[in-house]
């Protein structure tokens, strides 16, 4: 479970004196304890759950990094770069724009897809698919250039 090797990987950084690994890692743990709150019967949160989650941190991570980057503060950016590397270790790997695609043309041709109308079909379909290894933002232009969308 994606939980308990967070919690694992907490205790070592703290052994081994990481401290902004820790401070990461302590972050992820917190959105997944927030995430916990939601439903007080769940004790472990099931990994699709957690992947969700870690997505979203890796997504607001993303973007406040291209924020300062724009603002001109570069070492605030680069510590939002490693405490997203340090995500992106918990993440599947991400689909190469090849695969991903290959994976809208597959959905699109296995559903017969063919009018903008179909667009939310298939992009109900590639979402499932990808399982948060694409970018819903990329999925979607891909998706409407396939059907012929601007």
């Amino acid at each position: 479970m994606i939980e308990e090797r967070i919690n694992d990987d907490m205790k070592a950084s703290l052994k081994g004196g990481a401290s902004d690994r820790l401070q990461t890692l302590r972050m992820m743990r917190s959105a997944i304890l927030l995430e916990k709150k939601k439903d007080a019967s769940i004790e472990v949160l099931p990994d699709p759950q957690v992947l969700q989650v870690l997505t979203a941190y890796a997504k607001k991570l993303r973007e406040s990094a291209a924020e300062f980057e724009k603002l001109g503060k570069p070492d605030a950016a680069q510590k939002l770069q490693g405490e997203l590397a340090v995500v992106q270790e918990y993440l599947p790997t991400p689909l190469t724009p090849e695969e991903t695609k290959s994976l809208v043309d597959a959905v699109v041709a296995e559903l017969g897809a063919s009018s903008p109308k179909d667009l939310g079909r298939v992009m109900k379909e590639v979402t499932a698919r990808a399982q948060g290894r694409a970018d819903g933002k990329a999925l979607s232009e891909l998706a409407r250039r396939a059907l012929g969308m601007p």
